[in-house]
C-alpha cells in the first residue's frame, strides 16, 4: 500500500539526506574512494537480500552511489521503502 504524502514527508524531514522525487526515495552518497563505494554496494546487496526488497542504484564518477527506493508493484513509496532506507542508514 502506498504511503500518503504526509508520511513520506515525515520520513524525509527526519532522515539524513533522503529526498522524494518521481515517486521514489532517493539518496546520493559520496565515498573517499572506489573501494569504499564498492564495499558499500556489497553491504547494500546483502541487506537487500536479507529484507527481501531491492533498491535501484548507480555507481558513477568512481566514488559516488545514487540509491532509489520504490515499490514498483505498487507504483511508488511504501513502508518497505522507508524500512529499507532506515536499514541502509545503519550501514554507515
Amino acid at each position: 500500500m502506498l504511503l500518503d504524502n504526509e508520511k513520506v514527508e515525515e520520513f524525509i524531514n527526519n532522515s539524513n539526506g533522503w529526498k522524494s522525487k518521481d515517486k521514489c526515495l532517493k539518496k546520493n552518497l559520496e565515498f573517499n574512494n572506489f573501494s569504499a563505494a564498492i564495499a558499500f554496494i556489497v553491504r547494500l546487496g546483502i541487506l537487500a537480500e536479507k529484507v527481501g526488497h531491492h533498491p535501484d542504484f548507480k555507481l558513477h564518477s568512481w566514488n559516488k552511489v545514487d540509491i532509489s527506493l520504490s515499490t514498483h508493484s505498487e507504483g511508488g513509496i511504501t513502508k518497505k521503502d522507508v524500512h529499507l532506507a532506515e536499514e541502509i542508514e545503519k550501514l554507515f
